[in-house]
């Protein structure tokens, strides 16, 4: 059963590496096609990719999310009659969902007809939105933009083609702002992919790094949890039920050990779901999103004021009754896992702050593998202790017996949890420009929290569910010391010290109205087109840094690397910089449409238009991501990602002089 066990979470683990790539197993083409002199076709076709299946417009109750197309707009035209779907409906036994389903292989075609009086006004707006399996595995509901007919005013654009992987992309490429459109224009967003390899692979220090990152903060979380008083109090009480309950103490060890193992199965499940449903690239949209942070903000505010002890936070009691009653009523290791479920349950009110916290943590990450490693990492944090325990059950008697300690865990985390949560602010306040928590206000509110920290651990503070405590232990006095010295440290900050050690949760310094610091580099430009007029002028070469609000290595850029002399020095001196935040919602005074891998997208933010620019031009769409470009658009070097070492890129900018 154990080596079932492992393979089976081994296997879900390389599972969710296979989702890392980018499935696309269904194509759409659109068409408006006229009838008669007062009547057309919409014909929506999809072809579908040989092992994979589009599910039908009609589809049973609690089954995958039927093909939906919606008509948002159909202007100077109405409907005649209802859509129809015209190729062949397959019935089967769908073993995903376990019950008869309908489904199109190979090709699907969906036609709706429109009469009008005069074709040349009509335009029709809308989307399909669908779901595609095939033997093994299912990909997240995916929607597909359409327009047809007549267009909208667009800005004004010049449209370029470039063969990308054997794929013909078109573009739009926009022009300046005084309305000219030349030539060079065109060259400016000419695509530079394969010059780019031409130099050598990317600088790239970030990527195993983060993932290394997430699964040790999910350890610390899974750490942290087990020092709460949902959880510390159920290990000698689980342990010693396991040995109690044997005929013999292998046998009761070995159903410690299983039970461990579902803790890790049950979390790693719930990492695997949320990157299913979400998807990396759904995630990492939503990091930046100004609802999903102010969302996460007001929970991380909520769960604080729970660990403070204004109220609790729990399940609903039949939940864990029933999972205890399935328990006893079962064998084996379903019995087990049961259990482990029930454990889940009642330590929901400890565990979900910090679960919820690392979840939203690795969203940002844009890795599709994140939320599964940290997970990972949470759950074998959570389940070491059942089996050591098990295998000794002598040192049980050595564990420090629940008491106010517990609590005093608790109010911590509440000081971490409300911290944390103003990054969440802070994203949503620069990505929408609103500009209520600049830089010193963040701080401010920083060294207000971890100063209250340090006088609770000192026990100057106290909270309801407080023991009264004689003195201060010898813990408590370090930890306040870190505290207090933490909250000293970012004083300097209000007067613009660059802090290069919490760089990656503080808004930028450009945000802060009092500066004295004088070495942070800031970017002449913050729009490409004119910031390579402006090269061509001076005739200097160009730096463009793909950036964004919510990128914690583009701040650990700017802080540790950006403000070395020399690095600042060039950047200044020797280039244009131009930075372009890919997640900028400010809206285009007029939203366009560009054809990208045989998809119609349409550019509706800065940001949106940036990171077109970055996938179209350069193949890439991960931040940081910086290149270096002549007068023409072309690359001089390879590209540079993530890397702290400022030497390494001091070299990268002087290669590119010579």
């Amino acid at each position: 059963m154990i080596k079932k066990i492992i393979l089976l979470l081994t296997t879900t683990l390389f599972s969710i590496a296979l989702f890392s790539q980018i499935y696309e197993p269904v194509k759409w083409n659109f068409e408006l096609k006229n009838t008669g002199q007062n009547s057309a076709d919409i014909i929506l076709r999809a072809t579908i990719d040989k092992g994979w299946h589009l599910y039908g417009l009609k589809i049973p109750k609690d089954g995958p999310k039927p093909t939906q197309i919606v008509f948002e707009n159909i202007e100077n035209a109405k409907k005649a009659g209802e859509l129809q779907a015209t190729s062949k409906l397959k019935e089967a036994f769908d073993v995903n969902f376990d019950m008869k389903l309908n489904w199109y292989a190979n090709e699907a075609v969906f036609i709706q007809k429109i009469t009008f009086s005069d074709a040349s006004k009509v335009k029709v707006k809308g989307y399909v939105e669908f779901m595609v399996c095939n033997d093994e595995s299912c990909l997240p509901p995916t929607q597909e933009e359409f327009e047809l007919g007549a267009k909208t005013a667009h800005i004004p654009t010049v449209k370029v083609s470039e063969a990308i992987n054997g794929d013909t992309v078109q573009a739009i490429a926009p022009v300046l702002s005084d309305g000219t459109s030349n030539n060079t224009v065109v060259d400016y967003w000419t695509p530079v992919i394969n010059e780019l390899k031409g130099f050598g692979d990317v600088q790239d220090k970030s990527g195993s790094m983060a993932l290394l990152f997430v699964f040790l903060a999910g350890l610390v979380g899974g750490f942290l949890a087990l020092f709460t008083p949902c959880v510390w109090p159920i290990i000698p009480m689980t342990v010693s039920f396991f040995l109690k309950r044997s005929e013999n103490k292998a046998k009761g060890r070995r159903d410690a050990f299983l039970y461990g193992l579902a803790i890790i199965f049950i979390y790693v499940t719930l990492g695997i779901l949320i990157t299913l449903i979400f998807g990396a690239s759904a995630l990492n949209s939503m990091s930046t999103n100004a609802v999903f942070n102010l969302l996460f903000f007001a929970l991380l505010v909520v769960f604080a004021i729970s660990f403070f002890g204004a109220f609790e936070i729990t399940l609903p009691a039949s939940w864990s009754t029933k999972l205890d009653a399935k328990a006893d009523s079962t064998a084996g290791f379903v019995s087990i896992l049961f259990m482990a479920f029930t454990l889940v349950l009642v330590s929901f009110s400890c565990t979900g702050p910090i679960i919820g916290t690392l979840l939203v943590e690795v969203s940002s990450s844009g890795s599709i593998l994140a939320p599964a490693i940290g997970m990972t990492g949470f759950a074998v944090a959570l389940a070491i202790p059942f089996t050591l325990f098990a295998i000794f059950p002598s040192w049980l008697k050595s564990l420090p017996r629940s008491g106010g300690w517990l609590n005093k865990v608790k109010i911590v985390l509440a000081f971490l949890e409300l911290a944390l949560a103003l990054k969440f602010l802070s994203v949503a306040d620069l990505a929408y420009g609103w500009r209520i928590l600049d830089r010193e206000v963040f701080l401010v509110l920083w060294i207000v929290i971890f100063t209250l920290l340090g006088f609770y651990l000192l026990g100057k503070i106290r909270f309801p569910h407080d023991d009264e405590a004689k003195h201060t232990s010898v813990l408590g006095t370090f930890l306040a010391i870190i505290s207090l010295s933490f909250a000293l440290y970012m004083v300097p900050g209000l007067w613009g010290a660059p802090l290069k050690s919490i760089s990656a949760f503080s808004p930028p310094l450009y945000t802060q109205d009092f500066n004295l610091y004088e070495n942070e580099v800031h970017a002449a430009y913050t729009d490409y087109d004119k910031g390579m007029a402006h090269a061509v002028e001076k005739g200097l070469p160009v730096v463009i840094d793909f950036s964004g609000f919510g990128c914690v290595n583009c701040r650990k850029m700017e802080a540790s690397v950006w403000t070395n002399p020399k690095v600042k020095d060039l950047l200044e001196n020797d280039f244009v910089l131009i930075t372009l935040f890919v997640d900028d919602k400010t809206s285009l005074a007029k939203p366009y449409s560009v054809t990208e891998n045989g998809k119609t997208r349409t550019i509706k933010t800065i940001g949106d238009k940036w990171s077109y620019l970055q996938r179209y031009k350069f193949g890439a769409n991960a931040q940081p991501f910086y290149v270096i470009l002549d007068n023409g658009g072309n690359p001089l070097n390879k590209a540079f990602t993530f890397d702290e070492n400022a030497d390494n890129f001091i070299k990268w900018l002087e290669n590119a002089e010579k």
